[in-house]
């Protein structure tokens, strides 16, 4: 009822009867003495002691999950809920996932793919068991460790005046339009800090929610991008897109694990990160990251 903060949205999801439902609630705080929840209407929202209670509630159903799950026989993999922003979760997350569903074929495994400050919000709300992010996070109930470090590049087309060149100064890069990432995105924070030591007004033509979308609009002659250049690299190889070094701009930037710091570490938790640090291990910058293929 705290996810779905109504009573009725919370029996569907437990497969009960609204009234069973609003019974053991009422229970419960009978029972405890004690209110969980502040009422307006049907709406339901936890108050501060309900809050305070939330962490460990969610920890202790997922211990019980599990060793519900080894007294069955089984592997104790029960399921995975993972969250990734675009770029690690286009050109990283789902290799990871599909490997690891290959090993753990009996684990239930889902993954949402949004910008940073959603993803920060899902683990906050117990939505998500881990997320994968590009972006900073400061919410102070998030466990937040660095991953592998990253870089955006500024690109061009390659009938571009500044890719015969392949450098540009901050001066030159004011005159042209820009294709970037939406406010909120973890790639948007980066290319804005670095721009903010450097004050300079752009002509931005537009903003766009997804990297691919960034590549077209570029490769059509629309303008200059700046995305990571693990999401460029295939269109450098082939040279359909052209790198334009900035040597006047820090652009980069740390890919970086998140969960909630009360959330109980499951055994598939613990397997998916090993995992991700196993498939960065020696690496010093993600474009360099050597992609097993699923078989």
């Amino acid at each position: 009822m705290a996810q779905h903060e109504s009573v009725s949205r919370a029996a569907q999801s437990l497969a009960l009867s609204q009234s069973a439902t609003s019974t053991s609630l009422t229970e419960l705080e009978r029972q405890s003495d004690c209110q969980l929840f502040d009422r307006a209407g049907k709406r339901l929202a936890l108050n501060a002691l309900g809050r305070q209670l939330l962490p460990e509630a969610v920890a202790l159903i997922d211990q019980a999950r599990e060793i519900e799950r080894l007294l069955g026989g089984k592997s104790g993999y029960g399921s995975l809920h993972v969250g990734a922003t675009l770029t690690v979760g286009n050109y990283l997350a789902t290799l990871l996932i599909g490997s690891f569903m290959q090993h753990h074929p009996e684990c239930r495994v889902k993954l949402q793919v949004h910008n940073t400050a959603h993803v920060v919000q899902q683990i906050a709300h117990y939505e998500l068991d881990l997320g994968l992010i590009e972006g900073d996070c400061q919410h102070p109930d998030i466990e937040v460790q660095p991953w592998v470090e990253d870089e955006l590049v500024v690109f061009c087309a390659p009938q571009h005046p500044l890719a015969q060149r392949g450098s540009a100064s901050l001066e030159e890069l004011t005159h042209e339009a820009w294709i970037l990432r939406e406010q909120g995105s973890g790639t948007r924070l980066t290319f804005d800090q670095a721009m903010r030591h450097h004050p300079r007004n752009l002509n931005i033509r537009l903003e766009l929610e997804h990297t691919e979308a960034i590549k077209r609009a570029v490769e059509s002659g629309l303008g200059i991008g700046c995305i990571s250049r693990l999401a460029l690299r295939d269109a450098f190889r082939r040279g359909s897109l052209m790198p334009v070094e900035t040597p006047e701009l820090d652009l980069r930037r740390q890919f970086y694990f998140i969960w909630h710091k009360q959330k109980y570490q499951t055994a598939a938790m613990r397997e998916f990160l090993e995992q991700c640090r196993a498939l960065t291990a020696g690496v010093s910058r993600s474009d360099q990251i050597v992609l097993p293929p699923i078989i």
